[in-house]
């Protein structure tokens, strides 16, 4: 079983930024893909970003050159800055492992006024 715990999120103005983070803990190898999804109210949950164990990244079209995935310093840690906030980057956003099939966390508000 995995255990995904997310923070960072929170009230930002447009334009502004914030920063999440997540530890996957629990039946796990020591590295492995990880990313981030978002579902907004009233809409399917999307992949945003993804890294995998070769270094590799993937964006989401509707973010790409605002946000950064990168893996942070202790093992199966995961980071998502983002920049350029807009209204409608406003969703849960959710952190995921893939340890064969991807495992999501509980999820963490963003929420960006105009």
């Amino acid at each position: 079983q995995v255990q995904l715990v997310e923070s960072g999120g929170g009230l930002v103005q447009a334009g502004g930024s914030l920063r999440l983070s997540c530890t996957a803990s629990g039946s796990i190898k020591d590295m492995n893909d990880m990313g981030w999804s978002r579902q907004a109210p009233g809409k399917q949950r999307e992949l945003v970003a993804a890294i995998f164990t070769s270094g590799n990244t993937n964006y989401a079209d509707a973010v790409k050159g605002r946000f950064t995935i990168s893996r942070g310093n202790a093992k199966n840690t995961v980071n998502l800055q983002m920049n350029s906030l807009k209204p409608e980057d406003t969703a849960v956003y959710y952190c995921g492992c893939n340890t064969g099939n991807w495992d999501w966390g509980q999820g963490t508000q963003v929420t960006v006024s105009s």
